[in-house]
């Protein structure tokens, strides 16, 4: 599980210097991001951080609708540039992978927390609950 943990916290990292690269940006982007990061990463998290930026990139635009709709006073482009990030890769894993939901949303709370601010972990738990529920994943 700790595996996974990290792979999220780089995935976020990684979304946050990514965040308008294109799908054919990528490869550049992601070898750029590996070279950058200050801490050893396992060959786990690293291959699971990458499955997860991929997935958000090629569904950005899926991903922010599902957000907006369920954001009641905050544009996506408006929100904090982290607590964005942190969004698109918990809706991501609830709209696209078999991950609990619960388990979803403690870890984006987990990370908005780690590199959020005060407000973010309670603004990303709102958000995200409300996405999970209307998905069925709650």
């Amino acid at each position: 599980m700790q595996q996974r943990h990290v792979g999220r916290e780089r995935a976020v990292q990684a979304l946050f210097s990514l965040e308008n690269a294109t799908p054919a940006e990528l490869p550049q982007g992601l070898a750029h991001f590996w070279a950058t990061v200050d801490e050893p990463t396992s060959a786990a998290a690293s291959s699971f951080a990458e499955e997860l930026i991929r997935g958000v990139i090629e569904n950005r635009a899926s991903l922010d609708a599902a957000i907006q709709a369920q954001s009641e006073s905050w544009r996506v482009e408006r929100m904090a540039k982290v607590d964005r990030n942190v969004l698109r890769l918990g809706a991501f894993e609830l709209l696209h992978t078999d991950t609990p939901g619960r388990v979803v949303i403690n870890e984006a709370v987990e990370i908005a927390r780690t590199f959020g601010a005060e407000g973010s972990p309670a603004f990303v738990n709102g958000i995200l609950d409300k996405v999970a529920r209307v998905a069925g994943r709650l």
